[in-house]
């Protein structure tokens, strides 16, 4: 038995019933074999097994009262997974179905993520069932400060620097922030994803679905073309899936699908991308309102986003959401290209075929690393009390991720995976963390 395949092994019986966190583990380790086979000092120094198991987990219980007077209990995480490049750094995420195993799977991917960006930061994640949908202001607010009188324990600025993820916006950011000043005494840059007025970041809005498509233009440049006349099947219609539509759209394609989770939009003329945001950033509405506003679009009632023809398809809503059902539409229908901006948006068997029918595919570890990219050059500019211009941050994430194409793109040819940036990532986001734990000794 090889070695990844054993850590993997006794991960899993190590954490039973968490299925997303097998899952991280099962796309990750086995891609690094090539690499560990050459420099055995991985192995003598059990590197995978610590990377496996994070430094800390964090569960703790999050009472709060709502509008009906009526007090409410939900389950808070946080999972520090690494901190040997630099300070804890991930999302917390609100939602229904947020569990140990989708923390721990998310703040696995975060090392990765994290690392390829180049900047000082560690891998964590974190979040609640709590679900924000259909909660007015206050009860938000209440839920949020509760969230906080646990956590502030563990964060800082030079610490564990949380920032959004789904169900966690600038509302539930500022709360947070709100409290944290409130308990400590500190404006130490705890959050990212702060309001401009507060210290903020221009461009954290945009930032993850700006750099998906700064890393998908590669891809294309590699495959010598462009986004000029190329049609889009976006899923998602949340921050990432606007701002991806958005930019693509400034680049010449044309964006003909978007979802929520209830069901999907199709324009074949071209997805107005000003109504989403109307109906998502200002009326916190669902997809199907767009045809309020545009007669050029059907909508459909759940149904296979992925049968819609496109040449390149961006999933932006949730993990697992492309399967081998998904993946068989888009080859049939001509996809050649298929980058993520959700974390682990497609399952085992849907990469397997992907690859194997030659569609050029990017894991979200890579190609939705803008987000944390300007999170951390948020961090840096509260360290220096200065504000960034827009083009200055823009500029900095189109470098960052044309930088991540490039470098997981030259590692896969180099270890003989020539085009699989899933085997790319892994191994280059994989290098820098375990050099720096060698360094450190036995931390």
């Amino acid at each position: 038995m090889s070695y990844t395949a054993e850590v993997l092994r006794n991960a899993i019986e190590k954490s039973p019933n968490e299925p997303e966190f097998h899952q991280a583990m099962t796309e990750v380790l086995p891609t690094l074999q090539p690499y560990l086979d050459r420099h055995p000092k991985y192995e003598r120094a059990g590197i995978l097994e610590r990377l496996v198991e994070p430094e800390r987990t964090i569960i703790f219980r999050i009472p709060w009262m709502d509008d009906a007077g009526k007090v409410c209990v939900n389950r808070g995480y946080r999972v520090q997974f690494s901190s040997a490049i630099g300070p804890y750094k991930g999302g917390l995420r609100f939602h229904p179905s947020v569990s140990l195993s989708i923390i721990k799977f998310l703040g696995f991917e975060q090392i990765f993520k994290n690392s390829l960006t180049g900047l000082p930061i560690g891998g964590g994640k974190g979040g609640s069932d709590f679900d924000p949908k259909g909660k007015s202001d206050r009860e938000v607010m209440a839920f949020c400060q509760s969230f906080v009188n646990e956590l502030h324990r563990y964060v800082g600025g030079n610490a564990d620097v949380p920032a959004g993820d789904i169900g966690v916006g600038a509302r539930e950011i500022g709360y947070m922030y709100g409290q944290y000043k409130r308990l400590t005494g500190l404006c130490d840059g705890p959050l990212t994803g702060k309001g401009i007025s507060y210290g903020g970041s221009l461009v954290r809005t945009e930032a993850t679905g700006y750099g998906l498509v700064y890393l998908t233009e590669k891809m294309l440049e590699s495959l010598h073309t462009s986004f000029e006349g190329k049609q889009l099947s976006i899923s998602g219609s949340g921050n990432v899936a606007i701002y991806a539509a958005e930019k693509a759209i400034q680049l010449g394609a044309k964006v003909v699908t978007m979802s929520d989770s209830n069901g999907f939009i199709h324009a074949p003329d071209g997805i107005d991308v000003n109504i989403v945001k109307t109906i998502k950033e200002e009326k916190r509405g669902r997809i199907c309102e767009y045809l309020e506003y545009a007669k050029n679009a059907e909508y459909h009632d759940g149904g296979l986003i992925w049968s819609v023809p496109c040449d390149v398809a961006l999933p932006c809503a949730t993990q697992n959401e492309l399967d081998a059902i998904g993946a068989r539409a888009l080859i049939d229908n001509g996809c050649i290209a298929v980058a993520e901006g959700s974390n682990m948006s497609t399952t085992i068997d849907a990469v397997d075929m992907l690859q194997h029918s030659g569609v050029f595919y990017a894991p979200g570890k890579a190609s939705n690393a803008g987000g944390v990219a300007v999170s951390a050059l948020e961090m840096a500019q509260n360290s220096a009390r200065r504000y960034w211009s827009f083009r200055r941050v823009d500029e900095s994430l189109q470098k960052i991720m044309h930088s991540i194409y490039t470098n997981i793109s030259e590692i896969a040819e180099r270890f003989g995976a020539e085009g699989n940036l899933v085997a790319g990532a892994s191994i280059a986001g994989f290098r820098k963390v375990a050099d720096a734990m060698l360094q450190q000794g036995v931390v």
